[in-house]
């Protein structure tokens, strides 16, 4: 995730990501480098357990804003106004039918991906075989758990 590459995105998961970097600059940063320096006051950092946890904390909040900080410098905002409704494409609302039933999934971006809600990424085994497909299109998919016949109803 740290290459630089585009980060497809929703201006609404591009706030999400600026908020929670805000939150892990401005409120975790300061709390962990305050735990290290009370730590540090307990005397000896060898078998301090106290220090030992506040550093594992550091870096990963650390990581976790080298990681944000680059998937913002990267993002490349999904506009809505611009989806077609005739070709799956990124950001587009998907109704499938395959034996099981129908289920509706909104094609996004990697970071905003969230299968349980519906939001699975196009880089998912879906994602990748509904992109570019009309309505009415017949898909093979070859997941993890076996292959899936999918035909597509509706694009929104």
């Amino acid at each position: 995730m740290l290459q630089e590459r585009p980060v497809p995105i929703t201006r609404k998961g591009l706030e999400k990501l600026q908020a929670e970097l805000d939150e892990l600059r401005n409120v975790q940063r300061p709390e962990v480098a305050e735990r290290i320096k009370l730590a540090k006051e307990f005397g000896d950092i060898m078998e301090n357990s106290e220090y030992d946890s506040a550093k594992n904390d550091q870096g990963w909040i650390e990581g976790r804003i080298a990681t944000l900080e680059k998937m913002v410098r990267n993002a490349q905002i999904i506009e809505e106004t611009r989806r077609s409704t005739k070709l799956v494409a990124l950001g587009s609302r998907v109704k499938v039918k395959d034996e099981f039933g129908e289920e509706t999934f909104t094609i996004v971006g990697p970071v905003e991906a969230d299968p349980a809600k519906g939001r699975i990424s196009l880089e998912s085994p879906v994602g990748k075989a509904l992109i570019g497909r009309l309505k009415g299109d017949k898909v093979k998919v070859k997941t993890p758990s076996g292959s899936r016949s999918l035909v597509i109803l509706t694009i929104r």
